[in-house]
């Protein structure tokens, strides 16, 4: 609350590229969502990507760490008017008091801002009504709170009420990430996704650099061990992890450089599914539709699966339990397969 609520004045302040998202392609849907949202949420923005999974139409989705919206505020226009984004998030003043305080959303122009101090949740509420009105839509489908991820009840967040649950960058500052994860899952529904970046560690952290108070604040001492995603969300009920995306961090700055030592660093986009056990059978041959917005022609569902409209696609079978179950099983003619498929290696 400190660091992203006092210490941090403008992006440059930043000693590391891991809240900062890389500028990759993304869809003209995405850009132009972009740029309909209000320059002040952006300018509050920090985040190691963009939390934008397929098929959103009509979906309900909660965002973990909201902060001043600005995901929120895109996801809105991907769900239309009748899905619904609720954001929730803890910090309690952002301030901004003058200089250069983020990129535009088209990565390319620094935004000059002058702001009072505010919580995030307070300047993601604000904004309701304008981004409504710029969306067209007759009763906002957007709603923010005020809490804890690893407390989502505390919030009143029922079981089973989400479709997604998306996060940016955040999960490595919760202390307990376990009870984050489980959490999200209660929330889900059978069949539903936790879609999240956030960074991760090429080993576990010494103490000395967990309590580095600078690099938890920068998200490097709150990052998981990879391997260690993989058992807790095991432990939780998800389906094995499946990467989407990764790309290294840098680290400028030779003090913080010499406290984490020959550790890396990278910041990674997974997918987890809540796939209920009747969803469960053997592997499969699938072919995808194309009925997807924005993915016609192909669907890279992860570094393993990229499925080409009309191709027949051998698949592993939680690989079939997951399209099955999820909100992609009318996106896909699914069957079941007489041979062994193999299962997808880790990518980490």
């Amino acid at each position: 609350q400190d660091y992203y609520g006092k210490e941090l004045q403008k992006s440059k302040d930043l000693k590391t590229n891991a809240c900062v998202t890389s500028a990759r392609p993304v869809s003209k849907a995405v850009r132009d969502a972009l740029e309909r949202v209000h320059e002040e949420v952006v300018a509050r923005y920090y985040g190691c990507g963009l939390v934008i999974p397929e098929r959103l139409v009509s979906c309900r989705i909660l965002d973990l760490g909201s902060g001043s919206g600005r995901d929120c505020y895109l996801l809105s226009q991907l769900v239309g008017e009748q899905g619904h984004v609720t954001g929730i998030d803890m910090t309690e003043g952002q301030v901004r008091r003058g200089g250069t305080c983020g990129l535009s959303s088209s990565h390319l122009r620094i935004l000059p801002c002058s702001l009072p101090p505010s919580s995030q949740v307070e300047v993601a509420k604000k904004h309701i009504a304008y981004h409504m009105e710029k969306f067209g839509y007759q009763k906002p489908n957007v709603d923010f709170l005020h809490g804890y991820m690893e407390k989502l009840g505390d919030a009143g967040l029922a079981d089973e009420s989400y479709d997604i649950v998306v996060s940016n960058c955040v999960i490595n500052l919760a202390p307990d990430k376990r009870a984050v994860l489980r959490e999200a899952y209660r929330v889900l529904k059978p069949g539903g996704e936790m879609y999240f970046s956030d960074v991760y560690a090429s080993r576990r952290l010494s103490e000395a650099v967990r309590k580095h108070r600078v690099l938890w604040g920068e998200c490097l001492a709150g990052a998981l061990f990879w391997g260690d995603l993989y058992s807790i969300a095991e432990e939780v009920g998800f389906s094995p992890p499946r990467l989407v995306t990764a790309s290294p961090i840098t680290i400028g700055d030779k003090e913080l450089e010499d406290a984490v030592g020959d550790c890396r660093f990278v910041s990674a986009t997974f997918r987890l599914f809540k796939v209920p056990g009747s969803s469960r059978a053997g592997p499969g041959q699938v072919i995808y539709n194309g009925g997807i917005a924005g993915h016609e022609r192909e669907l890279a569902f992860d570094t393993n699966f990229t499925f080409k409209e009309g191709e027949v696609v051998d698949v592993d079978a939680e690989t079939a339990a997951i399209l099955r179950s999820s909100r992609f099983a009318e996106e896909f003619l699914i069957q079941a397969s007489g041979a062994n498929a193999a299962a997808p290696q880790c990518c980490c």
